[in-house]
Order: C-alpha cells, then sequence, then structure tokens
C-alpha cells in the first residue's frame, strides 16, 4: 500500500518533516518514491507547502495519507480541491458516456 507520510529531518530536538509518498513497508526516513512537499513545526505559525497537483495526482490513484498528513493536506486546502475534482469528474463522466450513444 502507498501512504502519503512524514519523513523527519533535522537536528535533534530542531524537527523539519518532508510530505513523501512511499511504500508503507519501508521504513519512515528510508526509500520513498516522491517528495511532495515539506512541514516545519517550528516556525510561528508553522510552515507547511505542499505541491496540490502531486498530491491529488496520488490521492487519486489511491495513496493513504496518515492522520498527521491529513491534517496537514486539510490545513494546506488540498482535501478540498480533491472533492472538488473528484465531485467534477463523477458529473463530466456521466455526460460523456450519454453523448457519443446519442
Amino acid at each position: 500500500m502507498v501512504k502519503i507520510r512524514l519523513r523527519r529531518l533535522g537536528a535533534k530536538k530542531r524537527p523539519f518533516y518532508r510530505i513523501v509518498v512511499a511504500d508503507s513497508r519501508s521504513p519512515r526516513d528510508g526509500r520513498f518514491i516522491e517528495e511532495i512537499g515539506y512541514y516545519n513545526p517550528l516556525t510561528d505559525p508553522a510552515d507547511v507547502k505542499v505541491d496540490v497537483e502531486r498530491a491529488i495526482y496520488w490521492l487519486k490513484n489511491g495513496a493513504q495519507p496518515t492522520d498527521t498528513v491529513r491534517s496537514l493536506l486539510r490545513r494546506a486546502g488540498v482535501l478540498k480541491a480533491f472533492a472538488e475534482a473528484k465531485r467534477a469528474a463523477k458529473t463530466a463522466k456521466p455526460a460523456a458516456e450519454e453523448a457519443p450513444g446519442a
């Protein structure tokens, strides 16, 4: 299973995280498929940057975000954009199927 999760970087007691797409069997800081953003909890407010296009791509292809990443994606507006894209695809699909048959 493919997961969207955090990869910890930074020094001791100075965490910095990258948001990565990885196989669920690989270690936390191990091999990953793609990096799609970062999260810096030390700044005030916390700094979150996500490549919305790539995040939506991976969500469409079945990647499951962890609980923490889900809240970060919600804060960045990715989940809202994903829901809208899903809704738009659902409404466009029946209309496209009817048109060629008519």
